[in-house]
C-alpha cells in the first residue's frame, strides 16, 4: 500500500466534501426517513454505504475501462434507477392525495435498503467519484494499485455512512415536527413524493445532456 498520511487526510477532507454537499443523495435519505421514519432512513443510509464501496470494488478492478468500451451498461443502470425514482414519488403523491390507499405495512428494511441501492448505484455523483476521481489518490499498479482503490473505497463509503446518519437523525427531528399537525403530514408525503419525482428527472435530465454532448 502507498498511501500516506498527507494523502489520507487529503482524502478525507474531500470526501467529508461531497458527503455533506447538497446533493441526491441526502435528499434521498431524506425522504425516506420523512416517508418511513428513522428506521427507514438508516436503512436508506446502509443500502447506499454498501453501493458505495460497490463502486470501490468494480473500480479497483476495472469498472472504468468496461465503461469506457461498453458505456450503455452504466446508461442502463442510471436510467432503471431514475425510473425508479419517479415511480417511487408518484406512489408518495397518490398515498397524500388519497390516504385510504395507504398500504398498512411499510416497506420493509431488506426492500429500503435493496432500493437504496439501486439508488446509489445509478447516483452519477458517486460514480463520477470513484471513476474518475478515486485513482487520483494513488500512483500504485498492478495489486498495489488495487489494495490502495479498496481501502479508500472502504474509508469513502465509512464517512459517507456516518454523514448519511447525521442526515437521518435531522430529517427524523424535522419529521416529528411536522407530524404534530394532520396538515402538516399530508405536506410531508406531497414533500417526499416531490423530491423522489425530482431526483429521478434530474438523473433523466443529465442522462440526455450527457447523450447530447
Amino acid at each position: 500500500m502507498t498511501l500516506t498520511p498527507d494523502i489520507l487526510m487529503a482524502f478525507v477532507a474531500a470526501t467529508l466534501i461531497i458527503s455533506l454537499s447538497p446533493g441526491p443523495s441526502n435528499l434521498y435519505i431524506l425522504a425516506c426517513t420523512l416517508g418511513s421514519g428513522r428506521a427507514g432512513g438508516t436503512a436508506a443510509a446502509l443500502g447506499m454505504a454498501v453501493g458505495s464501496f460497490s463502486y470501490a470494488i468494480a473500480t479497483a478492478f476495472g469498472l472504468a475501462a468496461v465503461i469506457a468500451y461498453v458505456p450503455v451498461v452504466f446508461t442502463v443502470v442510471k436510467v432503471l434507477g431514475a425510473l425508479y425514482l419517479i415511480y417511487l414519488g408518484v406512489t408518495a403523491l397518490r398515498f397524500a392525495s388519497a390516504p385510504h390507499l395507504r398500504k398498512p405495512v411499510q416497506a420493509s428494511t431488506r426492500r429500503i435498503v435493496s432500493r437504496s441501492l439501486l439508488v446509489e448505484l445509478s447516483n452519477p455523483k458517486t460514480a463520477l467519484f470513484f471513476i474518475a476521481f478515486l485513482p487520483q489518490f494513488t500512483h500504485a499498479t498492478g495489486d498495489v494499485l488495487i489494495t490502495d482503490l479498496l481501502v479508500l473505497g472502504l474509508l469513502f463509503s465509512a464517512i459517507a455512512l456516518c454523514c448519511d446518519l447525521l442526515v437521518v437523525q435531522l430529517s427524523h427531528q424535522l419529521g416529528r415536527w411536522m407530524a404534530k399537525n394532520p396538515r402538516i403530514a399530508v405536506r410531508q408525503e406531497q414533500l417526499v413524493g416531490l423530491i423522489f419525482l425530482g431526483l429521478g428527472a434530474t438523473l433523466l435530465l443529465d442522462l440526455g445532456q450527457t447523450a447530447t454532448v
